[in-house]
C-alpha cells in the first residue's frame, strides 16, 4: 500500500474557473464578488446576523477580541485543550486565559467548570467546538447571561454542524470558523468572524478594514472614507474568495463524504472498544456533527505514542492532536489554571487522529482498519 497521508486538500475542479474568473473581474485585493457571495452564503446557512471572511480562523479570533473590548488584565475562560489561536487572539490584547477542564466524552470544555473560574475580572467564555461536536450551548450561554458576559464560539472545525438543531457558529455572540486545508471546507488558509448580535456589525466591519469607514462610504452612508478606529488588514484575497465559492457550493456533498468514511471507522471499531482495547468519539444526541475528524483514545501515552510509530511503518500517516495550553511555556506565562484539569491531562496524551479527507478509497479506509486491528490484537 502506497503512503496514506494524514490530510489531503480536496478541489471539486469548479476552483479553477472562478479563479479565472476572480482575476478577470479586475478585483484580487478582496472584498469583490466571490467574497460576497461567501459571506453570503454563511449567512443563510449558518444564520448569523453578519459574516466577514478574513484570511484565517486566527484573524476573525482576533477581530473578536478587539470586538469584545478585551483589555489588559481581562480573564476570558476557555479550555486548555485547543489549538494556541483560541488564546493568543485575548493574549495580544492584553487578556488573560483562564483554562478550564474538557468533558471526558466529547473532549469539550466542562460547563460545569465554568461558573468557579468567573471572577470580577472575567469579560467572556469560548466554548471551542472540538471535532465539530457542539458544546453544551444552552448551558454556556444561560451561565454568560446571568453573569453578564461575551460568548464568543471558536467554531474553526465546525463548519456543517449543528447543536440542537442550531447551526454552530450561530448560538454566541461572536463567533469565528476555519477553511484552512485542514478542514471540511477549505481554501487553503482563511476563515470568517459570524456576528450573531447586530450591536456588533458596524465596528466589527471597520476592524476588518484596517479600522477604516471605507465600506460605509462606497455604500454612500458617509461622505469621507478616513481612519476611525483601530484594527488591521483582515480581508483575504479573492483568489482565496473564489476558492471556497467553489467548495461551499458543494458543502452537504462533502460533509457527506466525510460522514460516509467516519461512520465506516466507528463500525468497524466497535469491537475493538467492546475488548476494551481503545475508546471511539462519543457524539451526543443532541449534536449533529460533520465528521471533521476521527480519532482513537488509547489506554495510556506509550500505548498511543507505539502505535503513532507502528502506523508509519505500515505508510499511514496518523498524529497526535494539541498539548494542553495551560502545560505549554506561553500557556504558564500568560495564562491561568483553574483546577487540575485531570481530563486535560490524561486524555491529550491518549488520543490518535486517523486519515480522514475526501478522496479516501474503500480499499484505505479498510488498510487503515485491518492494521489498526492487526497491531492492537497480536
Amino acid at each position: 500500500m502506497r503512503k496514506i497521508p494524514f490530510n489531503q486538500p480536496f478541489a471539486t475542479g469548479s476552483e479553477y474557473s472562478y479563479i479565472e474568473q476572480a482575476i478577470a473581474n479586475g478585483c484580487l485585493s478582496g472584498n469583490g464578488e466571490f467574497t460576497k457571495k461567501c459571506q453570503g452564503w454563511l449567512e443563510s446557512e449558518i444564520g448569523c446576523h453578519k459574516s466577514l471572511l478574513t484570511h484565517s480562523c486566527t484573524a476573525a479570533l482576533e477581530m473578536a477580541a478587539i470586538l469584545a473590548n478585551i483589555r489588559p488584565g481581562d480573564e476570558v475562560i476557555m479550555p486548555s485543550y485547543t489549538f494556541v489561536s483560541t488564546a493568543n487572539a485575548f493574549v495580544l490584547r492584553g487578556g488573560v486565559p483562564v483554562f478550564v477542564d474538557i468533558r471526558p466524552d466529547t473532549l469539550n470544555i466542562d460547563s460545569s467548570q465554568i461558573e468557579a473560574a468567573i471572577t470580577p475580572k472575567t469579560k467572556a467564555i469560548v466554548p471551542v467546538h472540538y471535532a465539530g461536536v457542539g458544546c453544551s450551548m444552552e448551558k454556556i450561554n444561560e451561565i454568560a447571561q446571568h453573569h453578564n458576559l461575551l460568548v464568543i464560539e471558536d467554531a474553526a472545525q465546525g463548519v456543517m454542524s449543528t447543536y440542537k438543531g442550531q447551526p454552530l457558529g450561530s448560538i454566541g455572540h461572536l463567533a469565528a470558523v476555519s477553511f484552512h486545508e485542514t478542514k471540511n471546507v477549505i481554501c487553503g488558509e482563511g476563515g470568517a468572524l459570524l456576528v450573531n448580535h447586530p450591536e456588533f456589525t458596524e465596528r466589527a466591519e471597520i476592524i476588518w478594514e484596517k479600522g477604516t469607514n471605507r465600506s460605509q462610504f462606497f455604500r454612500g452612508e458617509v461622505n469621507k472614507y478616513t481612519w476611525v478606529d483601530i484594527g488591521s488588514s483582515y480581508l483575504p484575497s479573492e483568489i482565496n474568495a473564489a476558492f471556497l465559492w467553489a467548495q461551499l457550493e458543494v458543502a452537504e456533498a462533502i460533509t457527506q463524504k466525510r460522514l460516509e468514511i467516519w461512520q465506516q471507522y466507528h463500525q468497524a471499531f466497535a469491537e475493538l472498544e467492546t475488548q476494551g482495547k481503545l475508546r471511539r468519539p462519543i457524539i451526543p444526541s443532541d449534536c449533529q456533527h460533520n465528521a471533521h475528524m476521527y480519532y482513537l483514545i488509547l489506554p495510556d501515552l506509550a500505548s498511543r505514542t507505539a502505535i503513532i510509530a507502528q502506523l508509519k511503518q505500515q505508510n499511514i500517516h496518523s498524529v497526535f492532536h494539541y498539548v494542553p495550553l495551560h502545560s505549554s511555556p506561553a500557556g504558564r506565562k500568560y495564562g491561568i489554571t483553574c483546577g487540575k484539569l485531570p481530563w486535560t491531562n490524561d486524555l491529550s496524551e491518549r488520543l490518535v487522529r486517523l486519515p480522514l479527507w475526501v478522496g479516501m478509497t474503500e480499499e484505505q479506509v479498510n488498510y487503515i482498519i485491518l492494521t489498526i486491528y492487526e497491531l492492537l490484537t497480536t
